[in-house]
């Protein structure tokens, strides 16, 4: 079970991060209400499930295509650089502003848009590209190779995770909005840019370790 759990806590790790994913689901629900929230939620997590299709039988072509023999170097190399990158970012830019309610009212969408909108957003969002195609590529390819059964439950488990904390932000929008101040944005979205930064430099010196 311990992709299971290293994929949840994975999982649990990217539910806290701030960023535009967060904040419409937040806007969404508190104008609209729950159920299209949760549309926005089904376009988003549509999203999420192609790209771990496109994750897992890719790693699985690449895997058999090249033997592993070097592949691990290069594939560590870039990961890391890309997440040094979006680590980067964070620390650097300003995280956007939260919406103001009190001022907005109430508008409504049809659930098809909404779910296009949440579809949209995850999609061509670039770290959501750089963290299931790069990423998690990596890490399922260096802790379970080409055993399909672990990396199954290492997807599972981010996956099934992201799915229950989105709902849990849907659900509790007002309370999650007090949290979403400028400072504490800012202190969240630098820890976790230092968090990715500092996970990118272990990972390139490991793979150069380990080969």
């Amino acid at each position: 079970m311990e992709p299971l759990w290293n994929g949840i806590l994975l999982g649990l790790t990217l539910s806290i991060l701030t960023g535009p994913i967060l904040f419409t689901l937040v806007q969404t629900s508190l104008e609209q209400g729950f159920r299209a929230g949760m549309m926005l939620g089904l376009g988003i997590w549509t999203s999420d499930a192609l790209y771990v299709l496109t994750a897992f039988f890719g790693i699985s072509y690449l895997l058999t295509a090249t033997n592993w023999e070097g592949f691990n170097l290069t594939l560590g190399i870039a990961g890391g650089i890309i997440l040094i990158a979006v680590g980067s970012r964070m620390l650097v830019r300003k995280p956007p502003a939260m919406y103001n309610f009190e001022k907005a009212g109430l508008r409504y969408s049809s659930f098809f848009r909404l779910w296009l909108k949440g579809f949209l957003i995850n999609s061509l969002n670039p770290f959501t590209f750089g963290f299931w195609l790069f990423f998690t590529t990596v890490l399922a390819a260096e802790k379970y190779a080409l055993n399909s059964s672990k990396v199954s439950l290492f997807y599972l488990g981010i996956y099934g995770t992201l799915i229950l904390t989105d709902s849990a932000k849907i659900g509790l929008a007002k309370l999650i909005r007090r949290w979403l101040k400028p400072n504490f944005i800012l202190w969240l979205r630098r820890m976790a840019g230092m968090a990715l930064v500092i996970f990118g430099m272990a990972l390139i010196i490991r793979v150069f370790v380990d080969g």
